[in-house]
């Protein structure tokens, strides 16, 4: 008998005549990381060119890994969902889908306000790991324009003004490191400092 899949991160989906009015409860009382999708209420099924049943897809976020059959009868016993479930091989893809942002101009999209979150999930967290370079230019504005060279200037900066920010800053550190040291011996910004008292004193001639 094959060795049955395990995994921290699985996605499910139940449909809404089926689960239980206060399943939003019922899922913060597993006490498991989960984000849902906003209720897919406008899906087309290609074939036939009705509506499909409303639903919710979503994705559990677990601490060590779990088996398929763990969490598929999660889903069957607390949400009355599909028994199947399968692994999350890629969390941006999973997020797109929720909302159908990368859908053909035929398909219908949802709003990312309507998604739901519990058990600690940090949406904000998640949405900025996803969009890893967009982040990465974001600090490097920041170390620039604040004219930062030391690591603690930028860490201090971010939890003044973003602790997310702060987060992610940390797990980077060997790069942002690098990158401030190679600000802090660069010749150039020698050359601008030792250039700056004489273009004071020139303008206040």
């Amino acid at each position: 008998m094959a060795k049955e899949q395990r995994s921290t991160k699985w996605t499910f989906l139940f449909y809404e005549e089926s689960a239980p009015d206060d399943y939003l409860n019922i899922l913060e009382e597993l006490h498991i990381p989960f984000i849902l999708s906003p209720w897919h209420d406008k899906d087309v099924n290609r074939q036939t060119g009705e509506l499909k049943k409303s639903h919710k897809h979503g994705a559990f976020f677990f601490d060590s890994l779990k088996s398929y059959s763990q969490v598929s009868n999660i889903i069957s016993d607390k949400l009355n969902g599909p028994a199947h479930v399968e692994v999350v091989m890629s969390p941006t893809g999973l997020f797109d889908y929720f909302t159908h942002a990368e859908a053909h101009p035929d398909k219908a999209t949802y709003n990312i306000e309507d998604i739901e979150t519990g058990c600690g999930f940090d949406l904000d967290k998640f949405l900025m790991e996803m969009n890893s370079s967009d982040f990465i230019h974001q600090v490097v504005d920041i170390i620039e324009e604040n004219d930062f060279t030391e690591f603690e200037e930028l860490v201090w900066y971010a939890r003044a003004n973003n602790t997310n920010l702060l987060g992610l800053i940390i797990e980077r550190t060997y790069f942002f490191a690098k990158y401030l040291d190679s600000r802090r011996y660069s010749p150039n910004r020698y050359q601008q400092q030792k250039e700056t008292p004489e273009t004071e004193v020139k303008d206040n001639e």
